[in-house]
């Protein structure tokens, strides 16, 4: 498999779009804005016109697109690529959706004769692009050990979860981890600010102490430091939360946690952060706590 096409070329996108080519991969690529094209284009990307464009002799086929809507339209809508695909290729689709969207997609390309995988990631849009990420699959053992190649070239760790539909839900309950480490974090910064402790003191102090964490090490500068730029927007992630209350709820599990960081969020994107990345929350927190710059 070295002909990829990846159709939805954002923050997530691109990065894996990066990877690829620095893998020795012919990379082609759709957006609905051309213009997250064009960074990409001096390293080889083949800026596809549509996605008909796009799937014309791709070996296999990332969706990474932003919501359900989305990818259902991409996959199975008019033009969609279960309609214009070689049935050699195989769709791996990387967004984050529903279990349940999955198995519909699945089913929906086994009528089409497509193979199919659920290959969500677990990562910053910065992760992927340094290869600090880790791929969730579920489908058929033997189609995952096909495409290992082409995972290698994108992530440290390729785990396969079970059949389609199971990795989705690992990629919820990873994201529902993040989201409550994020939040828990920038309480604990909260607190040390308005007591008088230095930020930047107190962080490093975090990062050695019994509740380190990955998001400690990731969002903690970003905290710190101010910068909201994103490497997952704050309002891609209420969808997140979305999928995870609703799976949580159809399979009977309560998550009073989620449920309280998920009106943290919305108070925040509701503030005017939306485009900003998650560590941003803190934001919101300072306000509660009457810090001057948690409306800057």
């Amino acid at each position: 498999m070295k002909r990829i096409a990846v159709v939805g070329v954002g923050l997530l996108g691109s990065a894996v779009a990066s990877r690829l080519l620095s893998g020795g991969f012919t990379v082609a690529g759709w957006d609905t804005r051309p213009d997250q094209l064009v960074p990409l284009a001096s390293r080889g990307l083949r800026a596809a016109s549509s996605l008909k464009d796009a799937a014309a002799g791709a070996d296999s086929i990332f969706t990474i697109l932003p919501t359900p809507d989305a990818v259902e339209a991409a996959v199975m809508g008019a033009g969609g690529l279960l309609g214009t695909m070689a049935c050699s290729a195989v769709l791996i689709q990387m967004s984050t959706i529903s279990p349940t969207l999955t198995r519909r997609l699945a089913g929906a390309a086994a009528s089409a004769g497509v193979g199919f995988l659920d290959a969500p990631m677990s990562g910053t849009s910065a992760m992927v692009e340094r290869g600090d990420c880790t791929i969730f699959t579920g489908g058929e053992a033997g189609l995952v050990a096909a495409c290992q190649p082409v995972f290698a070239a994108i992530a440290k760790r390729t785990t396969h979860v079970g059949p389609v539909g199971s990795a989705s839900l690992a990629k919820l309950a990873a994201n529902l981890l993040v989201a409550l480490n994020t939040a828990a974090l920038a309480e604990a910064l909260v607190l040390g600010e308005k007591g008088g402790l230095a930020p930047q003191v107190l962080l490093d102090i975090l990062k050695d102490s019994a509740g380190a964490s990955r998001m400690v090490d990731v969002r903690g500068p970003l905290m710190v430091e101010r910068r909201f730029e994103p490497q997952m927007k704050l309002e891609l992630f209420l969808k997140d939360f979305r999928l995870m209350l609703e799976e949580a709820q159809r399979l009977g599990v309560a998550l009073p946690l989620t449920s309280l960081t998920q009106q943290i969020c919305t108070a925040a994107v509701a503030a005017g952060h939306g485009g900003e990345d998650l560590a941003v929350l803190i934001t919101t927190l300072e306000g509660l706590a009457g810090l001057g710059r948690g409306t800057t």
